[in-house]
């Protein structure tokens, strides 16, 4: 079972930046591909970034696109998502999750990470 936690939230300034990281222990994390998520107070999770297992192909949805950046080291068992010109509608818990199939189900979550963009 895979173990994933993300740090790295916190308070920003509009424009600012932020990293934020997803460690992963107890499985392979090189056979997972890798989302990040967030949720805003009232609103639905939405999909932000996602990797493949080697890390070659990303996606980003339009929330994410051309300010954020999502990448891995499979060495370090790590995952980052490199976000910034910080929007106040980029606040939200930020999660990381695994997906060990394509198309699949993602498999395992952390606990997430708040993120709050100051006005």
């Amino acid at each position: 079972q895979v173990q994933l936690v993300e740090s790295g939230g916190g308070l920003v300034q509009i424009g600012g930046s932020l990293r934020l990281s997803c460690a992963a222990s107890g499985g392979t994390f090189s056979r997972y591909a890798l989302a990040w998520f967030r949720q805003a107070p009232g609103k639905e999770r939405e999909l932000v970034a996602d990797i493949s297992k080697s890390g070659g192909m990303t996606y980003y949805s339009e929330s994410g696109k051309g300010r954020f950046t999502i990448s891995r080291d499979n060495a370090k068992n790590t995952a980052y998502l490199q976000m910034n010109n910080l929007k106040p509608e980029d606040t939200a818990v930020y999660y990381c999750a695994t997906q060990s199939r394509d198309g699949g189900p993602y498999d395992y979550w952390g606990q997430g990470t708040q993120v709050t963009v100051s006005s």
